[in-house]
């Protein structure tokens, strides 16, 4: 916008009072918080928050949204900067802990593993005997909830925000397809943009602009002991605590200082959905009665942790509500279909600010700084957002919310949700399925063992088998069908459709029907936003193959009204047809000619396989000839018979994903959302290939024709033992200095050796630079190669 705008903030929490101060901060002050509480305690989680902020997670966005949070609440006087300390009482935690002392060193976090004696120097209440170890972190803390909403709140007030307690929403206005203003119960409020920080209470303000907030209100138990004798006189009460914020994951529970006592956090209890109906709208709704025998557990496992504890006894407690949704993340960007309508919902105090300052440089700037995918509002599938799959994902991840979570684990229900026309015969196979995005996807077949490959330690041979080595070997060999039907496409059409995606990606599309390009969409800051291939099938028709919801939600966003953008995966399959006697499988099957000279690499053409009418395209993610086949589901199982019995002759075999995972990797193709994301431009991540800067104009053009040479690239390593192996993630040391991160990695089985992609500085991009990957605290010897490491000529892909 090109002036300040009036926008409204729904919700005066930690969240809402953040953003206010993030906006005002910069120059958008007509800025309008409500909340139906009372300020600066409104009574929604932020209330009764115990404040733990553990910077480390998995996700990269994540973790860097906790370190804002602690750099701004530091800088308030809001943050109790006493350390984090994780200790471990089984091997798999102790495992664990050395895997997240990895991601902290990955994403920048300061860390370290700790003795049992060293853990109990750091918080004197434990028994070592115990404990096996510890993860600390000097600068997790605590964020003193309270004190940070009103803190932020007088700042944005001072900067021309005002602030409205006791104004209950009870609509939203809106004209023309945008937002106009917020109606309370004291009189209309209007405004350019409103934003939903209303915590538990997103999905009926949601309702109110029929947008679907996938949130599950949930009460988590916290209590606080009476006075603990040994630890009289530690705190007063102006520095509350002093010792390390702890977890006991265990066992599902955490502690933190009050004084001379101690609060207690437990998640070991069983799912307690909250229904919004049943709450107050006044006092403290966020706060429920304590259940002391959902207690009890945990009060026997702290006094064995922490004996001390024994001559004190629980004093108070609570139910406390607050939000999870079906995979645990954020939920962050703007409505659909109502412009100027936006959420910032299941934001825990732990990644507040984080997400505050996000927000606000989307909505001022137009894009935030770091990505934001794993947050996005629209991450979801339709199927996803179904009030009892989010119910059920909700109380599951309320669950196993301290487990130890592989990161190929799949959901246990609702299962099976979406399965392609091939699933009967994939389970006559023996496919073993894992899940993503509701999709049933095999990973290997038992009906290909035996197999041999090297043996793995036992947290990667999770969800892995050696089949996957011979699947590998047999696409390289012979032929293999891969099920690709859950890859989203798009069907882009109408008057225009050219001019469309030209606008909106990076390389030349203009190009005959029957052409296929690979291609980028950036955001206008030059970052990759998605790699799509795009195939033309008629002169303003194009098949998208997408990486999912958030590309059709950002060609919707930016679709002239003569295109029409439709969702086509679900009435559509697909099978990888690849290997060097992929031909011979399929071209006695057709009159279509299937020679290399009739249909070339990355060309599109529709024939007939028998009786079922398809689209080829002649592509490959594994780095072998072969096509990608397309037909109608009503169709897909007949295709599969009609590919299986023409290639038994040739040895033909289904594959799963483990092997095209290692396939793709040796190839050197990249996954959007592990290899590159927003923050990464086409030129670091090896894609500059992709990019036309003579084709005309498109979303990110001007920013790339600034750009210097890049300081980082993704960059191939190998590590030098063959038997070694790594999963993604892992620090990679250069003259033992972290110096980057591993982003995707799997076992090569034609090469021999695990490939490991990753982020380091340029100067260490140079084949041959020896550097090191952290796996589980060992070192383990690496080379940075040139890519790719299969077929560098393409003669296996192109013959």
């Amino acid at each position: 916008m090109t002036k300040s705008p009036r926008v409204v903030v729904i919700g005066a929490g930690v969240v809402g009072s953040a953003l206010a101060d993030e906006l005002t901060e910069r120059g958008w002050t007509d800025v309008t918080v409500v909340d139906q509480g009372r300020l600066f305690l409104p009574g929604g989680s932020s209330s009764h928050a115990p404040g733990l902020v553990f910077q480390t997670n998995p996700s990269k966005t994540m973790t860097e949204l906790a370190a804002y949070t602690v750099r701004k609440l530091s800088a308030l006087g809001c943050f109790l900067q006493v350390g984090g300390l994780e200790v471990a009482t089984t091997g798999a935690r102790w495992h664990d802990l050395e895997r997240k002392h990895g991601l902290a060193t990955s994403w920048g976090v300061r860390s370290s593993l700790l003795s049992p004696q060293e853990c109990a120097l750091h918080h004197p209440l434990l028994d070592p005997g115990r404990l096996l170890g510890g993860f600390h972190v000097p600068t997790d803390g605590l964020a003193q909830a309270t004190r940070a909403v009103e803190t932020q709140a007088r700042r944005a007030i001072e900067r021309g925000a005002r602030f409205l307690g006791e104004h209950t929403v009870v609509g939203i206005g809106r004209k023309g397809g945008r937002v106009t203003g917020v109606e309370t119960d004291q009189g209309f409020i209007p405004a350019d943009v409103v934003v939903c920080a209303a915590g538990f209470w997103g999905p009926r303000i949601g309702e109110m602009v029929g947008l679907t907030v996938p949130l599950l209100p949930l009460a988590h138990q916290y209590a606080r002991t009476g006075p603990v004798p040994a630890m009289a006189g530690l705190n007063d009460l102006v520095l509350e605590a002093r010792r390390p914020i702890l977890r006991h994951q265990d066992q599902d529970l955490y502690y933190r200082e009050h004084g001379d006592r101690l609060g207690i956090g437990y998640y070991g209890h069983r799912p307690m959905p909250v229904a919004l109906d049943s709450l107050p709208t006044e006092g403290m709704p966020s706060v429920l009665p304590f259940t002391p025998g959902d207690f009890a557990p945990a009060w026997r496992e702290s006094v064995a942790l922490l004996p001390d504890l024994a001559g004190a006894e629980v004093e108070e407690g609570i139910n406390g509500v607050f939000s999870f949704t079906p995979d645990g993340g954020p939920l962050i960007g703007e409505h659909h279909d109502l412009a100027g309508f936006w959420v910032a919902e299941a934001v825990w105090v732990t990644h507040s600010a984080g997400v505050a300052r996000a927000l606000a440089e989307w909505l001022v700037d137009g894009q935030p700084r770091i990505d934001l995918h794993e947050a996005d509002l629209h991450r979801f599938e339709q199927v996803q957002l179904a009030p009892g799959y989010i119910e059920e994902r909700g109380r599951q991840n309320f669950i196993e919310v301290y487990d130890i979570v592989h990161p190929l684990q799949p959901m246990e229900r609702p299962r099976p949700l979406r399965t392609s026309p091939f699933h009967q015969r994939q389970c006559e196979l023996g496919a073993v399925f894992l899940e993503g995005a509701g999709w049933e996807r095999p990973h290997w077949y038992e009906s290909n063992a035996p197999a041999e490959a090297p043996a793995r330690d036992e947290w990667s041979a999770r969800y892995w088998s050696p089949i996957a080595a011979a699947e590998a070997t047999i696409t390289r060999q012979r032929v293999a069908m891969y099920d690709m039907t859950p890859l989203k496409r798009l069907e882009v059409s109408g008057p225009g459709a050219l001019d469309f995606l030209q606008r909106l990606t990076t390389n030349d599309l203009d190009k005959p029907v029957g052409s296929v390009t690979y291609t980028l969409m950036l955001g206008f800051d030059g970052g990759i936003r998605s790699d799509l291939t795009v195939a033309r099938l008629g002169e303003q028709v194009f098949q998208v193959g997408a990486n999912g919801p958030l590309d059709e939600d950002w060609m919707r966003r930016h679709l002239p009204g003569s295109v029409g953008v439709r969702d086509i995966t679900g009435g559509t399959c697909c099978i990888g047809l690849w290997g060097p006697l992929a031909r011979d499988v399929l071209q006695p099957l057709t009159r279509s000619d299937f020679s290399n000279a009739g249909m070339r690499y990355f060309r599109a053409k529709k024939a007939y396989l028998g009786e079922v009418p398809v689209t080829a395209m002649r592509l490959s993610y594994v780095g072998e000839l072969g096509w990608e086949i397309y037909t109608s589901a009503d169709l897909g199982l007949k295709l599969w018979d009609i590919l299986w019995e023409a290639g038994r002759e040739h040895g033909i075999i289904a594959a799963g994903r483990s092997a095209f995972n290692s396939l793709r990797l040796e190839k050197g193709y990249r996954a959007w959302g592990a290899d590159m994301t927003t923050e990464h431009d086409p030129a670091s991540a090896g894609l500059g290939f992709a990019v036309r800067m003579d084709k005309g104009d498109f979303i990110g053009r001007a920013a790339l024709a600034a750009s210097k040479e890049p300081s980082r690239r993704l960059t191939c390593l190998t590590l030098d033992d063959p038997a070694a192996v790594v999963l993604g993630k892992e620090p990679v040391f250069a003259d033992g200095v972290p110096a980057g991160y591993v982003t995707s990695a799997a076992y090569g089985y034609t090469i021999g050796r695990t490939v490991a992609y990753a982020w380091l500085p340029a100067s260490l991009s140079v084949p041959g630079t020896p550097v090191t990957v952290e796996y589980f605290g060992e070192r383990l010897p690496a080379t940075v190669a040139a890519e790719p490491l299969f077929d560098p000529k393409m003669e296996r892909i192109r013959s």
